[in-house]
């Protein structure tokens, strides 16, 4: 029998050492595709959103192109094959961070792990604008968050109602998973709520007042849409606590802005004052069943350490500094209101020519 010949030997070793090279370039080749990072983002982060109805295969990687996340989009479809992502993918808002491979974005697609959201509460005043900021936030439709808030039944759980579910709501930032359902955000806004009287002595600072924390966040949104000046707050809020406990009417401006749905209003005309919308607190005395607006954390603040004053009257300054003249007798409020409305008229008269130029 014929031995193979040392060329021969070398040849094949040769050959093998080429295909040994060419498999390990190959296998880094893969490893780099599948492994390494797969982003083409410069950001830290980039969110993709996957809709509910459209979780198939050429729906989730058309998503991932419009965002502009990968590298290559293929491999992400070649990637979840495997594991059946394409059949169990779950719909919602993720977050991919800068860097991550493929393999580490099919993972967190297949375990549905969600990016949080964030819920900015800041001055709301009507139950439409809660609902359209929800719809903003979360894939919840608008109508559907409208009746949600409306209903009493739905609320019960939370123990307020309709009209009191506002006294609940504190501005501020709150994370949520994309996929939060209105049972759950409202549970977490409400237990938040329920929580901030009980902190920095809010409970006893609003029995000292004698009113509940729901009274004091009504009178807390007055307040907020009176003014923007803080110094002026503290003055505001002592004449609305005077009012009440001398049973006064209120006899807020803002509150008809509110009872008119219109917050555009600049003059409050006798018109406006026959409204019968319990709002209305030129025509109903104490507070309205309900608050006008989501006052911040500070003006809530501003209520319960307001100062002990004499005052029952305020006007705004003729000047439109936004700040206001206080008084404790009608003759000397009468003197700054007709300072103030002559003032209106003027710049009303102004403002009406310059509209009426070519």
């Amino acid at each position: 029998m014929k031995r193979p010949s040392k060329k021969t030997n070398k040849k094949g070793l040769k050959i093998g050492l080429i295909v040994f090279v060419v498999l390990m370039i190959a296998m880094g080749a893969v490893a780099w595709l599948f492994l390494g990072d797969a982003t083409s983002f410069t950001e830290k982060s980039k969110q993709v959103v996957i809709v509910k109805d459209e979780t198939n295969k050429s729906a989730v990687l058309a998503a991932f192109d419009k965002a502009g996340i990968l590298k290559f989009n293929s491999l992400l479809g070649l990637a979840g094959a495997p594991i059946n992502l394409w059949d169990n993918m779950k719909p919602g808002k993720y977050e991919i961070r800068k860097g991550q491979s493929i393999i580490q974005i099919v993972r967190m697609l297949k375990n549905g792990r969600f990016a949080q959201v964030k819920l900015v509460l800041n001055k709301v005043r009507t139950k439409e604008e809660l609902a359209k900021l929800i719809s903003k936030t979360f894939p919840i439709d608008s109508l559907d968050a409208l009746k949600y808030i409306s209903s009493n039944d739905s609320l019960t759980k939370f123990n307020t109602d309709a009209n009191k579910l506002f006294t609940q709501l504190i501005p501020n930032t709150y994370l949520f998973y994309y996929d939060a359902s209105l049972n759950k955000i409202f549970q977490k806004l409400t237990t938040e709520g329920s929580g901030f009287w009980l902190k920095n002595n809010r409970m006893a600072k609003c029995q000292a007042l004698g009113m509940q924390p729901e009274q004091v966040y009504i009178l807390a949104s007055i307040v907020e849409e009176e003014t923007n000046y803080e110094s002026d707050k503290y003055k505001i809020a002592s004449v609305y606590i005077n009012r009440l406990k001398k049973q006064m009417p209120l006899q807020a401006c803002p509150t008809i802005k509110y009872a008119m749905n219109d917050f555009t209003i600049t003059r409050i005309y006798e018109k406006y004052l026959i409204n019968p919308s319990p709002y209305n607190t030129y025509k109903f005395k104490g507070l309205p069943p309900g608050p006008i607006c989501t006052p911040s954390p500070k003006t809530i603040d501003i209520v319960l350490n307001s100062p002990a004053t004499d005052y029952i009257y305020f006007v705004a300054k003729s000047d439109f500094s936004g700040y206001h003249h206080f008084s404790n007798n009608y003759p000397e409020h009468n003197k700054f209101a007709i300072e103030y409305q002559k003032a209106l008229d003027i710049y009303m008269q102004k403002k009406q020519t310059e509209e009426q130029k070519p």
